[in-house]
């Protein structure tokens, strides 16, 4: 039995995937990636400093950041930046995707630096955060092999790569990769995040209208690391290996370990609140 999805896919197939490396500004890489209509923009930055917990450890920090952008949905949604707190689910993202990124990056050779990761969604249809994390993982390592290229550290600090994928039972059928109108239907919605040789490092998942049981648990994982195993192997058909830096105005040299005349290093309360 086979499942008429809305987009004509087979229940366990993978929305269209493209990637665009570079796409914009002065990020040491950035990435264009869509997968069906979910289009994410991500852009990776090395800057001096760590947060309060790690100072004097001489060891390096990943952190995220995930917004929507308001036009990227039906309904405009408000802006991050004019609301008195910051949303919610833009919080809980940020710290998945950091929370995904970090086990596969040697932060004890990066000196007291932090490597930001700016996911923006341009276009929501469903799965936006997996998208976030695969686009993330694409771009880190991008930046990681011009580091290592320009001699800012020693070696190629990503020692992995990441991809997720959302799996959900919808009519009672068990899909990968829910679009949007998949997703609201669900009966179960799983987010499944794994390492290019199949380990996990994250889990979300809930049973918000019928319980799941262990049997087709089972079929999900498996759904997901066939997935997976698909997504990374579209990306490396697509993201050339011979990485270099054709932005003429990036500096990457100019990183440096950071010292006593930083006056507002990135985790400074003065720098997150006068920008």
């Amino acid at each position: 039995m086979s499942l008429k999805r809305i987009d004509g896919r087979e229940a366990t197939e993978v929305r269209p995937i493209h990637v665009k490396i570079d796409s914009y500004g002065y990020a040491q890489a950035s990435v264009l990636y869509e997968q069906g209509n979910t289009k994410i923009l991500c852009g990776v930055t090395l800057q001096p400093g760590v947060p309060p917990f790690l100072k004097g450890q001489k060891v390096g920090w990943l952190t995220a950041e995930y917004a929507m952008l308001p036009a990227a949905t039906h309904q405009r949604t408000q802006r991050d930046g004019t609301q008195p707190q910051r949303n919610p689910r833009s919080v809980e993202i940020s710290r998945l995707i950091g929370r995904c990124l970090r086990p596969v990056v040697d932060l004890s050779v990066i000196g007291e630096r932090t490597i930001i990761v700016d996911c923006d969604v341009l276009q929501a249809d469903g799965s936006t955060r997996v998208a976030c994390i695969t686009a993330a993982s694409i771009a880190l390592q991008l930046a990681a092999k011009r580091w290592a290229q320009r001699k800012i550290f020693d070696k190629n600090i990503v020692m992995m790569q990441v991809a997720a994928v959302s799996v959900g039972v919808v009519d009672g059928m068990i899909c990968a990769d829910l679009s949007y109108e998949e997703d609201v239907r669900g009966d179960t919605d799983f987010n499944i995040v794994l390492t290019e040789h199949g380990d996990i490092l994250e889990i979300q998942g809930t049973a918000e209208k019928v319980p799941l049981d262990w049997h087709s648990f089972d079929m999900v994982k498996n759904i997901a690391q066939s997935s997976i195993t698909t997504i990374l192997s579209e990306v490396a058909r697509q993201v050339p290996t011979e990485i270099s830096f054709t932005n003429p105005n990036l500096k990457v040299a100019s990183i440096k370990q950071p010292n006593q005349a930083d006056k507002q290093p990135i985790f400074s309360l003065a720098n997150r609140f006068t920008k």
